[in-house]
Formats: structure tokens, C-alpha cells, sequence
């Protein structure tokens, strides 16, 4: 049965060209992760807060050397697109920034990210999401972007907002967390905003 609408983003469209390397316009960088920052990864995974909003832990660099070779592959199948957050000066790692669930079809993906504890508290997180909206939404075409995160997780919230992302309601018992199940907030930004 043929559909009424065509895809908004075809197939190919990320995987046609090396993953990029953005910039906020002010002093960070998203490059495409890189073998040697698997130390960096699995020292910021050591962080009790990132235990506490994420449901994975790192228990070996080893491990988190395949995550990054994952993370590598994901680009060229199109399915999740996952870039480090460094300083442009000094290239230290400060966070991660990913499109995840990544729907070309509809021009759809969700934001994700995480920062390091020595990078919290300087806009970080909500300078590289507003970077990755603008190149995701403008650059690439992607219609809408969504992004979630636990309702106790207020830090969080502060980031989507800053970033652009409007509030849109709040998904029940939607995530299940090491201490249980989460709420979660459910922002978008959208083409336009």
C-alpha cells in the first residue's frame, strides 16, 4: 500500500558524508568520537549523578571503547548519530551530545546528552543541544526533535529550556531507572521555533 506523504529525510542522508564537526560559536566543539577517548568516557561514567539519570554504568574502558566504536558505526547505519563535546582549545572532554532513535522517514530523532562533573554549571549541556538543534533542524531538514528527561531531574529541564526545546507534557512511569520508574518531561523543538 503506498503512502499519501514521502519520507521528509531519504535514506542516506546522514551516511552520504563523514559525521561532522560543529561548533557553538563559543569556544566548544562536537566532533565525532575518537578510540582515545574511552578514558575520559569511563572517568565521567564514575559520576553518582550520572548513575542516577542514566541507566547505563561503565565498568571498564574496555567497554567503553565498544561503545565508541558502537557510536562510530551508528553514523554510517543512520540510526543514532553521537558526538563528543570538547573545548576548542584544549580538546578536554566536557560531554556528549547524540541524536538517538533516529527516524529519517519522518524527520524525527531525540536529543540526548551528558556532561562531565568538572563541565556542570557553565552552560555546557544546553550550548552543545542548541548547536546540534540548529544544524540537525536547519543544516540537515529534520522536522522535529525531541528530547527527555526524568521530572526530578531539574538541571535537565533548565537545559531543554535554554536550548530552545518547549515543554510539552509530562510521559508517566515512561523510563525505568536504577532506583525505579521515572516520569519523564517530554520537550520538542520543532522547524521554526
Amino acid at each position: 500500500m503506498p503512502y499519501l506523504t514521502g519520507p521528509v529525510l531519504a535514506a542516506g542522508t546522514l551516511a552520504r558524508a563523514p559525521q561532522p564537526t560543529l561548533s557553538t560559536g563559543d569556544r566548544l566543539l562536537l566532533r565525532p568520537w575518537e578510540p582515545g577517548d574511552a578514558p575520559a568516557v569511563h572517568a565521567a561514567f564514575q559520576d553518582p549523578l550520572i548513575h542516577q539519570w542514566h541507566v547505563r554504568s561503565a565498568d571498564s574502558e574496555a567497554e567503553v571503547a565498544g561503545w565508541i566504536g558502537d557510536w562510530r558505526a551508528a553514523w554510517q547505519e543512520e540510526r543514532e548519530a553521537q558526538w563528543a563535546v570538547v573545548a576548542e582549545d584544549t580538546g578536554l572532554l566536557l560531554g556528549r551530545v547524540a541524536l538517538r532513535e533516529i527516524r529519517l522517514d519522518d524527520g524525527v530523532a531525540e536529543v540526548a546528552y551528558w556532561t562531565s562533573a568538572a563541565a556542570r554549571g557553565r552552560g555546557v549541556a544546553a550550548r552543545a543541544t542548541a548547536a546540534l538543534a540548529r544544524w540537525a533542524l536547519d543544516e540537515v531538514g529534520f522536522h522535529r526533535l525531541e528530547l527527555l528527561h526524568a521530572v526530578g531531574n531539574e538541571a535537565s529541564c533548565r537545559v531543554a529550556a535554554r536550548s530552545g526545546f518547549a515543554l510539552e507534557g509530562t510521559k508517566r512511569s515512561a523510563a525505568l531507572h536504577a532506583d525505579g520508574w521515572h516520569d519523564m518531561h517530554l520537550h520538542a523543538r520543532v522547524q521554526g521555533d
